[in-house]
């Protein structure tokens, strides 16, 4: 009998190994940095088309498509500029690039605003609108360690004129009393004077507190 092994039943051999290796996209940190401001833009244009598609379908409020977009703009704003270069010089680019097809994210992103907003800039949306973006404003130039009071002075009061434009807010509206809190102190500082590291942590914390409440106001108006 013969008790050699058949040809096709042979054990396989690991010359194809090299296909299951993992495949970096970069070499060095830098790299790596590239690569993560590109799948954060991808990631924002991405999410902004979800949005308004959920608009159309009625999926979400007007309130919090307009608090959702406001918020998505300030941060494609600042993720473009990460990846804006020789390599992009426009977002049309960079979505040709990445065969990145989201139409009504590119149609917000032309006309810089929600669909919700007309000219009127007395209306409910565009004061939605405005209160999102400087709360953003706010706490990224904070993260940036921008801290002199005259750098962050300016957008904070301009926070609070237009929530005080907002009448469907309520009086004792908590944000509204936190934000009105850090005008104070700012208040009594001179225009060179900083914020030290205490104080912007608490700062933030108070903001992001102050921005949730807004959004859960949005979400029960």
């Amino acid at each position: 009998m013969f008790h050699g092994v058949a040809a096709g039943n042979a054990a396989p051999t690991n010359n194809q190994d090299h296909l299951y290796e993992e495949v970096k996209l970069y070499k060095n940190a830098r790299e790596r940095e590239k690569y993560d401001n590109m799948a954060e833009l991808f990631a924002v244009v991405k999410t902004m088309q979800a949005l308004e598609k959920a608009y159309i379908k009625d999926c979400v409020t007007s309130n919090e498509y307009t608090a959702a977009c406001s918020r998505l703009l300030v941060q494609y704003k600042a993720a473009f500029k990460q990846v804006q270069g020789s390599e992009f010089q426009s977002i049309q680019d960079f979505c040709n690039k990445f065969k990145l097809d989201c139409p009504l994210a590119m149609e917000r992103i032309k006309e810089e605003r929600p669909i919700t907003i007309r000219d009127d800039k007395g209306n409910l949306n565009r004061c939605i609108a405005d209160i999102v973006s400087l709360f953003i404003t706010v706490m990224d130039k904070l993260r940036l360690e921008i801290r002199a009071m005259d750098e962050i002075q300016p957008d904070l009061r301009e926070l609070m004129e237009t929530m005080s434009r907002m009448s469907s807010l309520p009086s004792g509206f908590e944000g509204k009393e936190k934000v009105n809190s850090w005008l104070q102190q700012l208040s009594g500082m001179s225009a060179s004077d900083e914020l030290d590291d205490s104080q912007v942590r608490q700062m933030l914390f108070d903001l992001e507190s102050a921005y949730n409440s807004f959004n859960r106001h949005l979400h029960s108006a």
